[in-house]
C-alpha cells in the first residue's frame, strides 16, 4: 500500500466509525493528547481538545444518524511526516422522518506515527450558496 493509499483508509474509518456512531473508534483516528482541533459547518464548531471534539461528535449522533460517505473530488500532499487531505463528500443522513444528502467540503491534517497516520485537525465547511459560479465573492443585493 502506498502512504496515499494509508491515508485514505483513515478516512473511510472515519466514515465507518461515524455510521455506527462509534465515539471511541472515531476519536481513536486523531492523534493521541489534547492536541487536535476540529471546524464544523456550524457557527459554534470551533473546538480544541479531545473532550470538545468527542462533543461535537455526541452532538451530530443525537441529532442525525449518517448511512453513507460518498467521496468526490480530492488532493492529497505529502510531505515528510505530515499530510493534508482536501476532500469534496457527500454525507448521507437520516434525520428526524426523513433523509438529506449534505455536500460537504473538508480538509484534513494528519501526521505519520508509530501507530500509522493519525489525524491532527478536520475542518468541514459547505459551499456557499450564495455566489454565482466563476465569482469569487457573494452576489451583493442592495
Amino acid at each position: 500500500m502506498t502512504e496515499e493509499d494509508l491515508i485514505l483508509d483513515t478516512l473511510e474509518e472515519y466514515a465507518k466509525a461515524y455510521c455506527a456512531k462509534d465515539l471511541n473508534r472515531l476519536m481513536a483516528i486523531f492523534v493521541e493528547g489534547q492536541g487536535i482541533s476540529l471546524i464544523g459547518t456550524g457557527s459554534d464548531e470551533l473546538c480544541s481538545g479531545r473532550e470538545a471534539v468527542a462533543a461535537v461528535f455526541e452532538r451530530n449522533f443525537r441529532d442525525a444518524t449518517a448511512s453513507r460517505f460518498e467521496w468526490a473530488w480530492k488532493d492529497i500532499a505529502i510531505h515528510g511526516n505530515a499530510a493534508i487531505v482536501a476532500i469534496a463528500l457527500n454525507i448521507h443522513l437520516k434525520i428526524n422522518d426523513g433523509t438529506a444528502i449534505v455536500p460537504l467540503r473538508w480538509t484534513v491534517s494528519l501526521i505519520a506515527t508509530n501507530a500509522g497516520w493519525k489525524w491532527v485537525h478536520r475542518h468541514a465547511s459547505a459551499a456557499a450558496n450564495s455566489q454565482e459560479e466563476g465569482s469569487a465573492y457573494p452576489s451583493l443585493k442592495n
